[in-house]
């Protein structure tokens, strides 16, 4: 369980789609946060990767020469 604070501001916005759609506010909550760690967890990722192709531990491939080896 978990106990978040928001600002009255989004908390009234959340309030007002809640009411419009029917859905539980819990619902839009645990939607921005799934979102937000994917984007999270992707961006570290990206990162990840480039500074191991900045380092020279990552192979890196022009798109044509991919395409010519799969036969495209």
């Amino acid at each position: 369980m978990l106990t978040v604070r928001l600002p009255e501001e989004i908390e009234t916005r959340l309030n007002e789609l809640s009411e419009k759609t029917g859905r539980p506010k819990s619902y839009y909550i645990r939607e921005a946060v799934e979102n937000y760690l994917e984007d999270m967890e992707d961006l570290y990722h990206a990162e990840t990767v480039y500074r191991r192709v900045l380092e020279g531990k990552e192979e890196v491939s022009a798109l044509e020469d991919i395409e010519k080896r799969l036969g495209l």
